[in-house]
């Protein structure tokens, strides 16, 4: 049985106006070495962390800028959205097909919640505190090419051509702000894209970010906005002490125009200033020490190191499991429908390596 709404009556859990207060322990061990009776002996000891979260029950309205908006993600996700918002049906070579959220995690899923007479009830997943609509969520975001939605959607190839014609019209009107564009970081062979890219100093260029965020967030009047990192893999930044390792040492190399400060964490930077979440979708070292530390000391929330929403994640469990089994694999083989432009930005060894 499945049920839409339900409300949980627990000494951990307390309704107000505006907000659900919950806690939870979490229960788990720790070793400490400690010398009794004159020898050193590991301790196990119990833990219990307790957390305490507030969720606001008025749901905001969301605006979503996607840096690599105009990539395979990012048209794939705004085009997605676009047909489920307006209910399209298109054709394919089998079918009609109607827009849903099926994979969707929150939209899709459900999760088991009791029972009721012997039976187990399930409510859907999104009903389990208040969630924004994806149906409702404003897009923007950056690209370092300059082409709008619909022809970065055609380009991207991932939709059937009945869907594409249908969305084109959603989707023309949408054009990428300008982006930041460092060669070093990425293949070679994407300079041909970079026409489409913000100029200046580090300093500069990561200004520019803050100021098409505040724009954004006035133009299309969203409570919040969340920053996701789509675009291509970058290389590894190198670490270095006095450059990256600490918020005054990022900052001062920002100002300096130091080399080894990559677009990405040019990106996270901007948002931590802003308290904007950022959300990294690349396996790339944004999160340099530097960059940890200034977050931390913010109090703005960083997160990610890679989507792995698709083929990527089902390697990396089948390869788990395969080697666990006593298997020893020589290569994996795959075709990324998503990722073909990242594919080739791989190409370059210096972001094969990040992979």
């Amino acid at each position: 049985m499945f049920i839409d709404s339900f409300k949980v009556e627990s000494p951990n859990v307390c309704y107000t106006d505006n907000e659900i207060h919950s806690v939870s322990r979490y229960e788990t061990t720790e070793l400490v070495h400690e010398a009794r009776n004159g020898t050193y002996q590991w301790i196990v000891k119990p833990k219990t962390v307790k957390y305490e979260f507030r969720t606001q029950t008025q749901v905001p309205k969301l605006g979503v800028m996607l840096v690599g908006w105009g990539g395979n993600n990012g048209s794939t996700l705004t085009g997605g959205v676009i047909a489920n918002r307006e209910g399209i049906s298109w054709a394919t070579k089998d079918k009609v097909q109607r827009a849903n959220y099926f994979g969707s995690l929150t939209q899709a899923s459900s999760i088991r919640v009791g029972s009721f007479n012997g039976e187990e009830i399930y409510a859907p997943f999104k009903s389990l505190l208040p969630m924004v609509n994806p149906d409702e969520i404003v897009f923007g975001g950056w690209d370092i090419s300059d082409f709008n939605l619909a022809d970065a959607m055609t380009r991207a190839r991932v939709f059937d051509i009945d869907l594409q014609k249908q969305l084109r019209p959603y989707m023309e009107p949408m054009v990428p702000l300008p982006g930041i564009f460092n060669p070093d970081f990425i293949a070679a062979n994407q300079g041909a894209r970079a026409n489409n890219v913000i100029k200046g100093t580090k300093k500069e260029q990561v200004e520019q970010v803050i100021k098409d965020i505040r724009e954004f967030k006035e133009k299309n009047q969203v409570d919040r906005v969340v920053v996701l990192w789509t675009a291509n893999t970058e290389r590894y930044s190198s670490v270095t002490v006095g450059i990256n390792d600490t918020m005054e040492n990022l900052l001062a190399s920002l100002e300096k125009d130091e080399a080894e400060i990559s677009p990405s964490t040019m990106y996270a930077i901007a948002c931590v200033m802003e308290n904007i979440p950022f959300i990294n979708g690349s396996p790339q070292n944004t999160f340099v020490p530097g960059l940890i530390d200034m977050a931390i000391r913010k109090n703005s929330l960083i997160g990610g190191d890679d989507f792995k929403s698709g083929q990527t994640k089902m390697k990396s469990v089948l390869v788990d499991f395969l080697v666990g089994a006593g298997i020893k694999l020589t290569s994996i083989v795959s075709y990324n429908h998503l990722g073909n432009n990242d594919g080739m930005n791989l190409s370059a060894p210096q972001t094969f390596r990040s992979k």
